[in-house]
């Protein structure tokens, strides 16, 4: 689960200046930040089909949104896809 914390450090790591809270890149790191999270809780809990739908529900969000950002500007794509440690 992601605290107030946690989401204001990735917003100020992601974000292109100090209002930006939902550009492309804040909500890709936002959603490699609780997907991490939710893998790991799957481990423990394999049998929780809940929160296994809602894993993939954002893995799916994340990838239409890595598209989205990889059509308009290939050069932050490659950045981010490097920060956050994503293959594709």
């Amino acid at each position: 689960m992601l605290t107030s914390k946690k989401k204001k450090t990735i917003i100020k790591e992601h974000g292109s200046h100090n209002k930006d809270t939902g550009s492309t890149s804040i909500q890709i790191a936002l959603l490699t930040r609780e997907i991490k999270d939710l893998t790991a809780h799957l481990k423990k809990h394999p049998k929780d089909n809940h929160s296994r739908r809602g894993l993939l529900k954002m893995v799916g969000k994340r990838r239409r949104l890595l598209n989205y950002i990889s059509k308009i500007d290939p050069k932050s794509y490659s950045t981010l896809i490097k920060k956050l440690d994503i293959k594709k």
